[in-house]
């Protein structure tokens, strides 16, 4: 069969899109390349404006200096502990919400649903949910951190879009029909075939919870439970550095040097892991994105 020939508009239109995507990707890319460069570059060579494109002046001073931080060290093993436990606990939530709203059998299923979407548009705001948080004693706890927002109203909907337009119903007739229970049904017939969607909320809640640290800022008053990003936060936005990561240095202008060192090299740290995970649900994550969403 002979290929039919692209007519001149649309080599025109292909050569116009490949240039923009190339332009755009450029765009993300270098700054991306820019901080990887920067972290294994001398402290010299950064504030000297010399890096460019590639490190200069190679050195693993700035991840030696990171890793023998100790507040950075408790920070990432909290944000490890913080992400894997609250993503558990949104994954089961989610899915308890999100099962039975795609049953048709349920009473009052439309109701529970506007009553769900309701909250998408109207929340009671910052202070009294602080309040409510204090007065369930969650303040400077582990659950302040995990608990307020457990449960997503859009990923749950996004779920139950999902059970209703790619589970079968007569499937699960079928196991009814054989004595299955709703809970045997939905954890040795559903959860199985849901490996797309379940893929796509972890991603959604694991980096939700890697990059939150509005809540601690609120609800956390001891260093120690601090996340991550928190620890992040104090160095890049106050733009100091402990005497701790900085060593023996003993001039204003060489701590400063080794302050900008630091920075990049905590960046890379802080969304390395986030890096590492993506690839490994990336293809449960583009079928389970438009299977509970577009069909909706």
């Amino acid at each position: 069969m002979k290929k039919q020939r692209d007519s001149r508009d649309d080599r025109i239109f292909y050569a116009v899109n490949a240039a923009l995507l190339t332009l755009i990707m450029l765009v993300v890319l270098y700054p991306l390349i820019f901080i990887v460069s920067c972290s294994f570059s001398s402290a010299h060579a950064i504030t000297s404006g010399r890096v460019i494109l590639w490190p200069v002046d190679v050195t693993l001073r700035g991840y030696k200096a990171v890793f023998d931080y100790p507040t950075v060290l408790r920070g990432y093993l909290n944000t490890f502990f913080y992400t894997f436990s609250g993503t558990l606990i949104n994954i089961a939530l989610t899915m308890i919400a999100a099962y039975p709203l795609a049953r048709p059998q349920l009473p009052g299923r439309k109701g529970l649903m506007l009553l769900f979407s309701f909250t998408m548009l109207f929340s009671g705001g910052m202070i009294p949910t602080y309040i409510l948080v204090r007065g369930l004693g969650m303040i400077n706890t582990v659950w302040a951190m995990i608990l307020p927002g457990a449960v997503s109203v859009y990923n749950t909907i996004i779920m139950r879009t999902f059970f209703i337009n790619s589970i079968p119903p007569e499937l699960q007739e079928a196991a009814q029909v054989d004595g299955c229970s709703n809970t045997r049904l939905l954890i040795q017939i559903v959860l199985p075939l849901s490996k797309q969607i379940l893929a796509v909320m972890v991603l959604f809640y694991g980096v939700a919870h890697w990059n939150a640290f509005f809540n601690a800022l609120i609800y956390l008053t001891e260093s120690k439970r601090y996340p991550l990003q928190l620890v992040l936060r104090s160095i890049l936005i106050q733009n100091t550095a402990s005497q701790d990561m900085l060593g023996d240095l003993d001039t204003m202008g060489s701590r400063v040097m080794m302050a900008e060192t630091i920075k990049y090299a905590l960046i890379i740290v802080s969304t390395l892991p986030m890096m590492i995970l993506y690839p490994f649900l990336q293809r449960f994550f583009e079928k389970g994105v438009m299977v509970g969403a577009v069909k909706g």
